[in-house]
């Protein structure tokens, strides 16, 4: 009871001359909450604090309820299209394009010439045709969602053929099997793990069969003794029977990876060509713009997926179609190498190398043993599986615990910096981090270590 009756009323605190200035900052509702959370700490361990410890611990309490959840981080993985922090990032053109529509109202489903109702797909669609040199194209919220409405759209209640070897299963538990089944499609699987040929495929065509569906093995290899079918030959055989070739490309290239030291990725124009009569595929992978999901090929195919109910549940909003736009923009006008994605790709070993060491030399002088070696970075995101690019790392040596500390500071710190060990060793890979980063990365490593 002794502690109760020193405690300070909620209200008192509040017309306090501190509580009157933290009102001023974060409002008076989330001070009250902070208060009432603070005085109920203290009833609870017996101890009245005293008023320094108890505005400080007002304090702690706003700051964790307004510290953002997502947080921009320092990316020195070397994972280029690394799932877990947001995959490509995106292009300044891009950013303030998002920024402006963001910030303003828009013509997102108002065509400006009539003056009547319009279609959110047609502000990109014209882009999209003439870069893939598809008929028709929509957009979507990702490329799951654009994966489920064409196989609902087209193959509801229907049979789709689909290679064993190609049952993917990527991050966060999406299966094409599952997929399948949630559309309302009936799978048939032909071949095997590692072998399919078009035998199998020819042989599984039956009266209920809707379509073929080929589907782009992202994120794994089968290495060995195997056998698949090209794009070419399964259209020719779709289309031979009356069925449709359907194509879950999944990276969304729409430009050669062929180049030296990195291995070439089926592009969607290059699918297009070969017959396929829808493809779906990510816009935030090789794109390398905003999280949508892209459906392209022929208009009366994109015209069905458009007008199926589901369309509206994983539509697309104002903001990801603005930096779409000026993604797509970028390739139009040949300044996709200014694309991070593509920076980051085709950036030069020996670049690697220059700033691999300098940012050794910066470390040296905080007093860490650390060296420079070849490395590997991937490209991850479901994009050039089993392929990695040739890198050089910087490695901090440091004992174990003293190692597991440093990761959980730079992760905690501000900005958080996402790095790796390997062989008992911090690794820093300057593919991944972005330009104007690397004094903030230097100074985060140099803390996480003190």
């Amino acid at each position: 009871m002794d502690v109760l009756r020193r405690l300070p009323s909620v209200h008192d605190l509040l017309e306090s001359e501190a509580g009157a200035a933290l009102i001023g900052r974060h409002g008076r509702a989330l001070v009250l909450d902070a208060v009432q959370r603070a005085l109920q700490a203290e009833r609870e361990s017996g101890q009245a604090a005293d008023p320094a410890s108890r505005w400080a611990a007002v304090d702690a309490i706003i700051a964790d309820v307004r510290r953002p959840r997502l947080r921009r981080v320092v990316n020195a993985t070397g994972v280029i299209l690394h799932t877990n922090l947001g995959r490509a990032p995106l292009a300044p053109e891009a950013a303030a394009a998002a920024a402006t529509i963001a910030t303003g109202y828009s013509n997102l489903e108002l065509d400006l010439g009539t003056g009547r109702r319009g279609r959110r797909h047609d502000l990109v669609t014209a882009a999209l045709c003439r870069l893939t040199g598809a008929e028709a194209a929509a957009v979507v919220n990702n490329g799951a969602a654009a994966t489920l409405l064409m196989l609902a759209a087209l193959a509801r209640g229907k049979e789709v053929i689909v290679s064993r070897g190609e049952l993917i299963e990527i991050g966060g538990a999406f299966r094409m099997p599952d997929i399948m089944r949630l559309s309302g499609a009936r799978m048939v699987e032909v071949g095997t793990t590692n072998r399919t040929r078009l035998d199998d495929y020819r042989q599984a065509i039956g009266g209920r069969t809707a379509a073929i569906l080929k589907v782009h093995t992202s994120n794994f290899q089968v290495v060995g003794f195997t056998e698949s079918v090209e794009v070419a030959s399964l259209a020719a055989l779709a289309h031979e029977r009356d069925i449709l070739l359907l194509h879950d490309l999944g990276s969304g290239a729409l430009q050669e990876t062929g180049w030296p030291g990195v291995p070439s990725e089926p592009t969607v124009a290059a699918s297009l060509q070969a017959g396929v009569d829808l493809l779906v595929c990510s816009g935030d992978k090789l794109l390398g713009g905003p999280q949508a999901g892209l459906l392209l090929g022929l208009k009366a195919l994109v015209a069905r997926a458009i007008a199926h109910p589901l369309a509206r549940a994983v539509r697309v909003d104002k903001m990801t179609l603005a930096a779409l736009a000026a993604t797509l923009d970028l390739y139009l006008t040949g300044a996709q190498a200014s694309l991070p994605v593509w920076a980051m790709l085709r950036v030069a070993p020996a670049e690697l190398a220059e700033r691999a060491e300098r940012w050794a030399a910066a470390l040296r002088g905080a007093g860490l043993m650390v060296d420079v070696a070849a490395g590997a970075s991937e490209v991850g995101g479901g994009s050039l599986p089993g392929q990695t690019l040739p890198t050089h790392v910087v490695r901090v040596a440091a004992s174990g615990a003293r190692l597991t500390r440093a990761m959980d500071r730079l992760r905690r710190g501000d900005p958080p910096v996402i790095a790796r060990i390997a062989d008992g060793r911090l690794l820093l890979d300057p593919r991944t981090v972005l330009p104007g980063e690397d004094d903030s990365l230097l100074r985060a490593v140099g803390a996480a270590f003190a």
